[in-house]
């Protein structure tokens, strides 16, 4: 592919969000008190939970969801426990967060979960392109309760883009995803992007 010349030696400034991008999907994640699994994609996301698991960045994994919608990507716990255990993950470490029907619910119940077992550090896993909504979901609730929880990021990325999946292409899916960004970002549902960028600062300093 040839590159068109006419650009050579501009200099060009990157959006809040072209930022945003780069700092969830390059995040560093440190040892933690759980690996948050968030339901949805078929069966593509847990792979990612178990290599965290067993690499020794959590002593628990925590399932959160509880929707059934095989045409949605939703694949109920009863089918992704097994899985796990099968990974040789010890049922005693694993948890079910079970009252959640969307994003903004998953966060509101693991981040109480969080408070009563004392966690503190959290690695958030979901699918690449749908770990943007869910990071500033999850860091709403966190600021909304001054919780203090630094929330990592580990999307799944071994995934194809271009490939039908059942649930629709994951990069017509992304347009959605900044889309309901836009959306429940005016909902104060989510953070903005600037207190995303500013949290990820916050969190660099406190390691």
């Amino acid at each position: 592919m040839k590159l068109d010349s006419h650009y050579s030696g501009k200099t060009f400034e990157m959006t809040p969000r072209e930022k945003l991008i780069i700092l969830v999907d390059n995040d560093c994640i440190k040892k933690s008190d759980a690996i948050i699994l968030l339901e949805g994609d078929g069966l593509n996301r847990y792979p990612k939970a178990v290599e965290l698991y067993h690499s020794g960045f959590a002593d628990n994994l925590v399932f959160s969801g509880e929707i059934t919608n095989q045409a949605y990507g939703s694949i109920p716990f009863s089918v992704i426990y097994p899985k796990l255990i099968n990974t040789g993950i010890p049922h005693s470490t694993i948890v079910h967060e079970s009252k959640s029907q969307n994003t903004r619910e998953q966060a509101i119940e693991v981040i109480k979960l969080s408070k009563k077992n004392g966690w503190k550090k959290l690695i958030l896993v979901a699918s690449h392109y749908h770990q943007y909504r869910a990071y500033l979901t999850f860091l709403k609730e966190i600021l909304n309760t001054n919780s203090n929880i630094l929330l990592y990021n580990a999307p799944a990325k071994d995934l194809t883009w271009f490939k039908e999946t059942g649930w629709g292409k994951r990069f017509d899916l992304l347009d959605d995803e900044f889309a309901r960004i836009e959306k429940y970002t005016q909902l104060s549902h989510l953070s903005t992007i600037k207190e995303a960028i500013e949290y990820q600062e916050w969190k660099e300093q406190q390691a």
